[in-house]
């Protein structure tokens, strides 16, 4: 059993009493900057706070110890910087005079944010959250730690500082997939950039660095955090509302940051200046479908911008039906570094790119700025139709024939409600899928993500509803006499019950125990299925001798699991042991004594306080 007293506040690994870490070099007394919480602080009565990691204007994130689950979490403070302040004498956070209601309006956005999340659970591309709670006066998530590098490292170790568009695409589109998700559910990231984008040891990458809209907006009432050539212009304050595709620019950011190597010039540098281009060996290289898709996604303004998820997802497809069904027209391909190349009768300049002949990237303009001028005329009111709308283009239907038959829907509102009322409302009208979801906290039938987000569609459109059906239940064992109980106890944890050991000691058995039974604590159903978190008592044999104590009094446990007892060192005596009083040893001879290395009797090394002189 781990002791938290024995682990490393830093990496969670146990270090004894080591002063400083062997893994990660952090030493046992570091103090933790002010205000933010001391190591070993308990939150929650259950969640132990390690060494800070990082923070921003609404917070601060700690590593941490579950003292329950006994493994490592992060935990995710509420503690914006503008307008709390905390002391060393006294915990509890206190709000300057005046900054109330903000604090309280904030503190409700990050919990609706974080308890969205949870729901959200069991995403390969999003952070597991675990728990929400409250504590020192305000609030705190809790969710899965693990280990892994940012994108950013992740490409600066690269021979290159890139790679390419089928690895990209690999390692990519599970976020953009995620991303839609999050949008079902009302959820806007605002902070995607290669360092919110961590890959993990297993390869696959994970959004992190979530946060309230306020603490990545400018001019807000929180220090903003905004990664510069990742946020969109909308998030500086300039005209514009944010939503969906503030999400895309950014992702399309990072995707030219991974394909092309280098980061995206600011939106702010961008409104005054555009230069942003895709230099032309790059553009030779990629497909012109990703181009295309790459160039829509990162216009400057939000009505120019790709709207939605499905969108993009369709422009960075090669087949041409995808993008259809998707509902964006596929737009000519421009040069990025000409915000609306329509306007400038000239050819595009250049690229940067020293290496390459201006006239090759002269010729990839003209190509470009041709494609456009051909289709202008075809595409022209449909351009201006997707420039000023704000809703994202309703998917195809057979029953989409006219502008009477859209019908608005509100994602958000439905989130956390009752499977029942979307469909009152809107059974009738949309083809709704509904696929339920184990969850561990959010009631059977309650919604927990619907697709596509909020908009206006047509009738008949398909709706792909996610809803809980509780908590995830399991059936117990037939049998399991005669295993060994740290078997046992490993598989019943893994299924997500909570392990009772009752003993009874004999001293005819061997002494690993031995499960003769189990039981639950709660009554059987009809189907024998328990929830997950139902105690389970698991009977054991064993042996009836003397324990081995260690100093804290608790009994020793092998690498199996299974107790340590004092005859066990009497059944594997030491080799030597050093006793004064023992005249049997024989001398060591004149020529034994001349070698390099000291021998025992029977011709084995041994160290030198066992030779006698």
């Amino acid at each position: 059993m781990i002791s938290s007293d024995k682990l490393c506040m830093s990496c969670m690994r146990e270090i004894g009493d080591a002063r400083k870490c062997p893994h990660c070099g952090y030493y046992a007394d570091s103090t933790q900057i002010s205000p933010y919480l001391p190591v070993r602080t308990v939150v929650a009565n259950r969640y132990m706070v390690g060494k800070m990691l990082e923070y921003n204007g609404e917070g601060a994130t700690y590593i941490g110890w579950d003292l329950v689950e006994k493994k490592a979490i992060k935990i995710r403070e509420f503690i914006p910087d503008s307008f709390t302040i905390r002391s060393s004498s006294n915990l509890t956070l206190q709000v300057m005079r005046g900054s109330e209601a903000i604090f309280k309006d904030l503190r409700r956005s990050f919990e609706e944010m974080w308890t969205k999340l949870a729901r959200l659970k069991g995403l390969s591309a999003l952070i597991s959250v675990n728990d929400v709670v409250e504590d020192f006066g305000t609030s705190y998530a809790v969710y899965d730690h693990f280990e892994g590098i940012t994108l950013r490292d992740f490409l600066l170790r690269s021979n290159t500082g890139y790679i390419t568009w089928e690895r990209a695409r690999q390692l990519l589109m599970p976020v953009l997939s995620a991303l839609g998700t999050l949008h079902s559910a009302a959820i806007i990231h605002r902070g995607i950039s290669p360092s919110t984008l961590v890959i993990g040891t297993d390869g696959k990458i994970k959004i992190t660095g979530f946060c309230v809209g306020a603490a990545r907006t400018s001019r807000s009432d929180l220090n903003s955090q905004l990664y510069d050539g990742y946020a969109a212009i909308e998030q500086y304050g300039f005209d514009g509302q944010q939503g969906t595709w503030t999400d895309i620019y950014a992702f399309a950011a990072v995707l030219y940051r991974t394909l092309i190597g280098s980061d995206p010039i600011s939106s702010k540098e961008r409104m005054t200046n555009d230069r942003l281009m895709v230099p032309g060996k790059f553009a030779e290289a990629l497909p012109a479908y990703v181009i295309n898709g790459l160039i829509n996604a990162l216009q400057i303004l939000p009505d120019d911008r790709t709207r939605t998820v499905e969108q993009l997802r369709a422009e960075l497809s090669a087949s041409p039906v995808a993008t259809a069904v998707s509902g964006q027209h596929q737009r000519p391909a421009k040069p990025p570094v000409q915000h609306k190349v329509q306007q400038k009768p000239a050819p595009a300049p250049a690229p940067v790119d020293p290496k390459k002949p201006k006239k090759k990237m002269s010729n990839i303009a003209m190509m470009f700025l041709s494609f456009a001028i051909t289709l202008a005329v075809g595409l022209s009111a449909l351009t201006i139709y997707m420039l000023v709308s704000d809703d994202p283009a309703p998917p195809k239907s057979s029953n989409s024939n006219n502008s009477d038959e859209m019908i608005s829907v509100d994602s958000l509102y439905f989130i956390g409600r009752q499977k029942a009322e979307f469909q009152q409302q809107f059974g009738d009208k949309f083809d709704v899928e509904y696929i339920e979801q184990p969850h561990d906290t959010a009631k059977k039938g309650e919604i927990l993500a619907i697709s596509p987000a909020s908009g206006s569609y047509a009738k008949g459109t398909k709706f792909t509803v996610t809803v809980s059906s509780g908590k995830e239940r399991n059936p117990l064992p037939d049998n399991l006499e005669g295993l060994k109980y740290h078997e046992v106890e490993a598989y019943l944890t893994d299924k997500g019950f909570v392990c009772n050991r009752q003993e009874t000691e004999t001293s005819s058995l061997s002494k690993d125990e031995i499960v003769y039974g189990i039981e639950p604590m709660a009554q059987p159903d009809k189907n024998d299925l328990y929830e997950k978190g139902t105690e389970v008592i698991i009977k054991v044999y064993s042996y009836d001798g003397e324990h081995l104590l260690d100093e804290n009094g608790e009994r020793v446990t092998d690498a199996d699991g299974n107790f340590v007892y004092k005859d066990d060192e009497e059944d594997n005596p030491p080799a030597f042991e050093e006793d004064p009083s023992d005249d049997t040893t024989e001398p060591v001879t004149e020529e034994d004594a001349g070698n390099d290395e000291p021998v025992g009797d029977s011709g084995e090394d041994v160290t030198e306080e066992y030779i006698e002189e």
